[in-house]
C-alpha cells in the first residue's frame, strides 16, 4: 500500500466560484454518526469512494508502533465476504477499478476508484474490509516479512527517511516522532490481539468519514444522490460508535537550534531545514502557505533559483508546510553533494533566503506568483476524483467542516506582504531552527554552527 509522499500537501484548497457552481457537495450524518460526504463534480462518470479513519501512528505507543500501517495491509488480506486478496483484487479489477490505502501520522485512508455505476460495490467492499477483517494468523505472520522488506526499502531511500528524521528531531518525546511504519521489532511482535485492541479502540463510525466523489449523476443524470447515500447506509449501518481516546498533545519548548545527523555512505546528502509553526485550525496557515511558496514551490521560487539554478548545488529542492491538530512545521528539503563545503554552502543559502523574509524582502511580483501557483495547483488537483475526496474529506475529518471553495481562494488572495513578514518574524529564528541530515559525515558540529550563528 502506498505511503505519504516526501513532499507533503500544501494547504487544502479548491477551485474558483465557477467550479463551485458546477460541483455539488452534500453532507449526511448516518444514525451511527458516520459522516458521509457526497461530492458530485458533474464531470466524467468515474468516482472515488474514500474512507478516512481518524487513527494513525500518533495514536500508538512504543510497543505497538506501526500497527496502524500494519492493519492497512491486513485490510487487503481478506474479510468476511471477500476471504482473501485474490477475491478482493479480482472483484475490483474485474469492473475496471483500482484500490489502495495510505497511513499517516494522524489518519488512515482506504479507497477504490472506478466507473461511477459501481459505487455500490465499491462501498460494500470498503465496508467489509474495514468492519469485518479476518486478521488470519498465518496471513499476519506472512505480512511481517513484507513489511520488513518495506522498512528496508525505505532505509535505502534517504529522501523518504530524512522527513521522518526531521519529525523525530521535533517530536522525539511524542508518538508524532515515531515512524509510521514502525520498527522490525514492533512489527514482528504484533499479534492478532494487537490488531484487535487497536481496532476496538479507534475503528468506529463516529471516528471516520466516508467520501464519494466524482461524476455521481452519471452521463445522463440517470444516477441520483439518494442512491449513493442508500449504499452508505446499507453497508455501514452495522458499524458501531463509541467514544475514542484522543491523542497525546505535543508539548513544545525549544530554546536553541537543534540538529540530527545520521551517518550513511551515500552519493548524495539529504537535508531538512525548518521551524516549528502551528496546528491545522490556525488561520495563519494561508499566509504560511504563501510564504513557503515564495521560498520553495516551483521552478521560479527563490530556493530553486538560488540553490539549483545559480549554484548547481542540488537537483531537488522544495519547501512545504505540515499541520497536525496541535502543532506544525515549515521545512525546506534538498538533496545536495556530499562535499562538506557544498553542504555548508547550501545550508547557508537556504538560511539566508528564509531570513530574508524576516527582513521584509518581498516583491509584489513574487507575492502574486506564489498565490497563483497555490491556487493553480490546487485547482488542477480537482481534476482527479481521488484528490477531490481526499482534500474535502481531510477537512471534514480534522476540522469538522468543509469550507466553501470561494472562502479558501479568498483567504489565499487576501494574504499581504505585511502578514507574511509578521509571520516570518514569529517563526524564522536561529534559536528555533532545526536541521536533520543524512550523509557520510561523522560530526554535526560544523552544521550546528551554521544554523546557530546570529
Amino acid at each position: 500500500m502506498v505511503e505519504q509522499f516526501p513532499f507533503k500537501e500544501l494547504v487544502v484548497g479548491s477551485s474558483p466560484s465557477r467550479l463551485t457552481h458546477i460541483m455539488k457537495t452534500s453532507l449526511h450524518i448516518l444514525p451511527n454518526k458516520l459522516r458521509t460526504l457526497l461530492i458530485d463534480t458533474k464531470a466524467f462518470p468515474s468516482a472515488t469512494c474514500l474512507l478516512l479513519v481518524n487513527a494513525g501512528s500518533r495514536y500508538e505507543n512504543r510497543k505497538n508502533n506501526g500497527i496502524a500501517h500494519f492493519f492497512e495491509h491486513m485490510a487487503f488480506k481478506g474479510s468476511k465476504k471477500y476471504p482473501n486478496t485474490a477475491a478482493l483484487a479480482s472483484l475490483v479489477e474485474g469492473f475496471g477499478g483500482e484500490f489502495n490505502a495510505f497511513t499517516s501520522k494522524d489518519y488512515t485512508g482506504y479507497y477504490i476508484k472506478a466507473p461511477v455505476q459501481h459505487t455500490e460495490t465499491m462501498i460494500d467492499v470498503l465496508s467489509d474490509m474495514i468492519t469485518q477483517p479476518l486478521l488470519d494468523k498465518d496471513e499476519i505472520e506472512r505480512e511481517k516479512g513484507v513489511i520488513g522488506q518495506e522498512i528496508s526499502m525505505y532505509e535505502d531511500t534517504p529522501q523518504r527517511i530524512i522527513n521522518q528524521l526531521y519529525e523525530y528531531l521535533l517530536y522525539k518525546e511524542s508518538p508524532l516522532g515515531m515512524d509510521i511504519i514502525g520498527t522490525v521489532a514492533t512489527v514482528n511482535a504484533a499479534t492478532r490481539k494487537t490488531f484487535k485492541d487497536y481496532m476496538d479502540t479507534y475503528y468506529y463510525a463516529n471516528n471516520a468519514v466516508l467520501v464519494v466523489s466524482g461524476g455521481l449523476t452519471g452521463i445522463n443524470n440517470e444516477i441520483k444522490e439518494k442512491n449513493h447515500l442508500a449504499y452508505a447506509t446499507k453497508y455501514f449501518s452495522n458499524w458501531g460508535e463509541k467514544t475514542v481516546p484522543s491523542f497525546k498533545p505535543v508539548k513544545e519548548h525549544q530554546t536553541k537550534p537543534a540538529t540530527f545527523l545520521r551517518y550513511k555512505k551515500s552519493e548524495q546528502a539529504h537535508l531538512c531545514f525548518g521551524y516549528r509553526t502551528f496546528g491545522k485550525k490556525d488561520e495563519r496557515k494561508y499566509a504560511l502557505s504563501v510564504l513557503s511558496a515564495i521560498l520553495g514551490v516551483g521552478m521560479s521560487s527563490r530556493l530553486f533559483m538560488e540553490v539549483r539554478e545559480k549554484r548547481g548545488l542540488c537537483y531537488a529542492i522544495g519547501t512545504y508546510t505540515d499541520h497536525f491538530h496541535d502543532v506544525g512545521t515549515m521545512v525546506t528539503y534538498a538533496g545536495v553533494p556530499t562535499d562538506i563545503k557544498k553542504v555548508h554552502e547550501a545550508i547557508k543559502v537556504i538560511r539566508y533566503e528564509h531570513e530574508s523574509l524576516v527582513e521584509g524582502r518581498i516583491s509584489d511580483g513574487e507575492l502574486d506568483r506564489a498565490k497563483e501557483i497555490l491556487k493553480g495547483r490546487l485547482i488542477l488537483s480537482l481534476e482527479d476524483t481521488f484528490n477531490v475526496g481526499y482534500i474535502y474529506g481531510k477537512q471534514l475529518l480534522h476540522e469538522g467542516k468543509v469550507k466553501p471553495v470561494e472562502e479558501i481562494i479568498k483567504r489565499i488572495e487576501e494574504v499581504s506582504a505585511n502578514e507574511i513578514i509578521s509571520l516570518a518574524k514569529d517563526i524564522i529564528k536561529p534559536s528555533q531552527s532545526n536541521l536533520a541530515l543524512i550523509g557520510p559525515f561523522k560530526s554535526s558540529t560544523s552544521f550546528e554552527k551554521i544554523i546557530a550563528s546570529e
